[in-house]
Parts: structure tokens; C-alpha cells; sequence
């Protein structure tokens, strides 16, 4: 089992320590979440806790992953990064196509691009992006992205989203690996026919046990589960030994751990030095 270390839309300062301890203490990687903005005025609802009420997200500093993870991997050799997830439904796909292989190059390649649909119309509206038909719109740009950071050139028709022939240079010597989020059947089918992964958030051992079920029928169906294939999830049961041992029987290859929940709504009080020590005492417990 492979951890990654999330620190939890912390202050900007704590990053650099909190990145560089996790190194030392064995974490495989570091992740970031996204977010772009957030709307004064909203009718919709936040899915990812009990109220759907997103009040508390209006402070929460969230870094840009993509401008933050290269200041970070200048300063550690080893540690990997990823996006869990970029919301790249609402973002230019040659854009992201250029930032991404610059940071491959850089980083020598450690980096996997978890990306997914934002669930709030206000993203869409603040970047222009028709919220309709954004799931085609969304395959489109993956196919987009990868064909570019092969380095030939490429031209694409789409359902929603064309480019003429062009070329991006310099691209890495290794493919960036895309991880498909969500938890809806679309997702996993979206993951299944186009990603080299998946990544889960929130659910139970059992729970993702159904999910990654259905993600193996899929790749069956698109004549894909012979290709690599890395599962990423969060959940309570990664913080347990019996809950690792019951997700590594299920397929997940990567825990993301965090050591609160931000998305609670409580003020992060814990000092670097406080979050230090419990990653290390989690690494000292689980990390081989």
C-alpha cells in the first residue's frame, strides 16, 4: 500500500516543511485538491458534507496546484505530486496541456494528473464554459491533453471541442498519468474508457469495494483492464490496519491521508511542528 499525504488547504508557509517531512517520513506523494473561486451568490448546494451548505469553503486558502507543486519539487528529490482532483471541465485543454508538460519536465515525472468535473454552475459562468454538455466537453479535453504531451503533432474533431494540427515541445519522456474522479456510473465509465486511473473520495472499504467492482466491469467491457490501472482513494478505513488490509484486497493502490477534515468547517489550528509529528507517527505505524 502507497500513502499520500494531504495537507489540507493549510496556509501557504506550512507546504514547503509539511512536503519535505513527508519525503522523509516514506510518503509516496503529496496532494492537492482544487478549487477556483468562490461565488457570493449561489442557489447550489455543496456535495461533500452533511449540511450542502459551502459557507466555510469561502476562507479556506486553496494554492493553485500547478503553480505550487513545482516550488515544491524543486526543493525535495523523490516525493511524487497529484491533483485529486483538478477541475479541468472548466479550463483551456492545450493551456493545461502546456502547463502540465512543463511540470513533467521539471519534475522529472512525478506527477499524476487527477482531474474532474466541477459540481458548481458558478465555475463554469466565472470561466466562460458552457455548463451544458460539459461531460462531452470533458472527454474531449482528455483526449486532447494526452495526445499532446506525446509530443507529435495532433489535430482533433470532438463532440464539443476541435484543434488543428500543432505540437507541444518539450514534452516528458514519460506519458502523465490521468486519474479520473467521481463516484457517479459516468465517472467510473469515463475512468474506465479513458483514464490510467481513478480516484475516490470520502467513501468506506465496503463501499469502494462495489464502486471498483463496477470500474473492473467497465475496463473488461472497453477491452482495457490488460492496461496499468492505479486506484486512489480517501476514507476513514485507511487510517486502520484491518481498513488497509480490506482496501489492498479490493484493489486500491493509494490512500490519501489527512489529518483533518477540512472540509468540516473547523479553523486549522495545529501548528507545523503538531502536523510533523503526526505524520511521522503515522509513517512510523503503517509506512514499510
Amino acid at each position: 500500500m502507497r500513502f499520500s499525504y494531504n495537507p489540507s488547504m493549510c496556509e501557504f508557509s506550512q507546504y514547503l516543511p509539511l512536503t519535505i517531512a513527508a519525503e522523509e517520513a516514506g510518503f509516496h506523494s503529496v496532494s492537492f485538491p482544487d478549487s477556483l473561486c468562490y461565488p457570493e451568490h449561489s442557489s447550489s448546494e455543496y456535495p461533500y458534507n452533511d449540511s450542502g451548505s459551502r459557507e466555510f469553503l469561502k476562507d479556506l486558502p486553496f494554492a493553485d496546484a500547478l503553480v505550487m507543486i513545482p516550488y515544491l519539487a524543486a526543493r525535495t528529490s523523490k516525493i511524487r505530486f497529484n491533483t485529486a482532483v483538478y477541475k479541468l471541465a472548466v479550463r483551456q485543454p492545450v493551456v493545461v496541456a502546456k502547463q502540465l508538460s512543463t511540470l513533467a519536465v521539471i519534475t522529472g515525472g512525478r506527477f499524476d494528473f487527477g482531474v474532474g468535473l466541477s459540481p458548481w454552475p458558478e465555475d463554469f459562468e466565472a470561466c466562460q464554459i458552457p455548463w451544458e454538455k460539459r461531460g462531452q466537453r470533458f472527454d474531449d479535453q482528455i483526449h486532447i491533453i494526452r495526445a499532446l504531451l506525446s509530443g507529435e503533432f495532433f489535430s482533433y474533431q470532438g463532440k464539443q471541442l476541435s484543434i488543428a494540427s500543432l505540437k507541444l515541445c518539450p514534452v516528458p519522456a514519460e506519458p502523465v498519468p490521468i486519474l479520473i474522479g467521481g463516484h457517479s456510473d459516468a465517472a467510473l465509465r469515463r475512468a474506465a474508457m479513458l483514464g490510467d486511473g481513478w480516484i475516490g473520495a470520502g467513501a468506506s472499504a465496503e463501499e469502494y469495494r462495489g464502486l471498483i467492482d463496477k470500474l473492473h466491469s467497465y475496463r473488461k467491457e472497453a477491452q482495457r483492464d490488460h492496461l496499468p490501472f492505479a486506484i486512489h482513494v480517501s476514507s476513514i478505513d485507511a487510517y486502520t490496519q484491518n481498513g488497509q488490509d480490506t482496501l489492498a484486497e479490493i484493489g486500491v493502490d493509494e490512500c490519501h491521508i489527512a489529518f483533518r477534515n477540512a472540509y468540516s468547517g473547523k479553523p486549522d489550528t495545529q501548528s507545523v511542528e503538531q502536523k510533523i509529528v503526526q505524520l511521522h507517527d503515522f509513517a512510523n505505524q503503517f509506512i514499510r
